[in-house]
């Protein structure tokens, strides 16, 4: 029986190499490329026979990798693919999903093992978290903010004005303010600054401007 062939892309050299090194101990993969960019997947995927891909969402360099994984799938959908991630941001989830990527993982959140979550990939399953990354942020957890605070924050990690958040959520600027203060209370951060800082440090959420390059 031939060996699954993988495909890694993380341009962190840490996780590339913690997640080439799961692909080699086991007896059923076979690891074909390390890559550090999306883009590089895209073209490696093009010439190259591969049966799964294992593509970290945030990449410094060029195209995203939740974008290139929709291009991929579209063009390959018979490549599996299993997206990583070490932020909290959920709404990636449901992004993966509508562009039918196969499973979500979140690096440092999720209880099951990376080569479960390969195997139960490869076999046809798609494998999605039951549950948000349980964080920390300030004096509470990720579960205690509303969807909504959670836009506000995402927002605001972006560098966004009250009158841009509002803008964009289409909501009215005293209800952004009004939000932010609850946020501040609930989180006992001191200012709009420490919380953006904080909240993009730890990945709660991330903008899109800051994952694609561009507001969409």
């Amino acid at each position: 029986m031939s060996k699954i062939r993988v495909v890694v892309a993380d341009d962190q050299n840490i996780s590339r190499g913690f997640f080439e090194m799961y692909v080699r101990a086991s007896a059923d993969y076979e690891l074909v490329a390390g890559l550090r960019t999306a883009q590089a997947a895209l073209d490696y995927v093009k010439d190259h026979e591969v049966d799964l891909l294992i593509l970290d969402v945030m990449m410094q360099d060029g195209i995203d990798g939740l974008s290139a994984a929709e291009k991929i799938k579209k063009d390959h959908p018979e490549i599996k693919i299993i997206l990583t991630t070490s932020a909290s941001e959920t709404t990636w989830e449901q992004k993966a999903k509508d562009a039918g990527i196969d499973s979500f993982w979140y690096k440092e959140y999720d209880d099951h093992g990376l080569m479960d979550i390969m195997e139960r990939t490869v076999k046809g399953e798609s494998v999605y978290p039951d549950q948000a990354p349980e964080v920390s942020f300030g004096k509470i957890t990720r579960a205690d903010l509303t969807d909504r605070e959670l836009e506000i924050i995402r927002e605001l990690t972006a560098s966004k004005t009250n009158e841009e958040i509002a803008d964009r959520l289409q909501i009215s600027v005293n209800t952004v303010k009004r939000h932010i203060q609850n946020i501040m209370e609930k989180t006992g951060f001191e200012s709009r600054l420490d919380l953006a800082m904080s909240a993009k440090s730890i990945g709660l959420v991330v903008s899109d401007v800051e994952r694609i390059g561009k507001d969409s």
